[in-house]
């Protein structure tokens, strides 16, 4: 599956180099089509700012339904 298409949610696994992404994080994902080709992805991170990061940081999470909307409810910021 292409990590840049209908992502929601991904986790950071390896983060060298960005000491800002926690290895085994859920981050969440805004839509970038820019971003996407230069292989990269737009995360909200702990400040509940956006930014970018190269795509092989991280792995999509497939969430059920019920849980991504419950997700989608929380703050960015406090998914940690």
């Amino acid at each position: 599956m292409d990590i840049r298409k209908k992502t929601e949610f991904v986790i950071c696994v390896a983060n060298e180099g960005y000491d800002d992404l926690e290895v085994w994080k859920l981050y969440r994902v805004l839509p970038d089509a820019k971003a996407a080709q230069v292989g990269c992805l737009r995360v909200i991170d702990e400040s509940g700012e956006d930014y970018l990061y190269p795509e092989d940081r991280f792995v999509t999470v497939d969430f059920p339904e019920n849980v991504c909307a419950r997700l989608l409810a929380v703050p960015a910021k406090d998914l940690a």
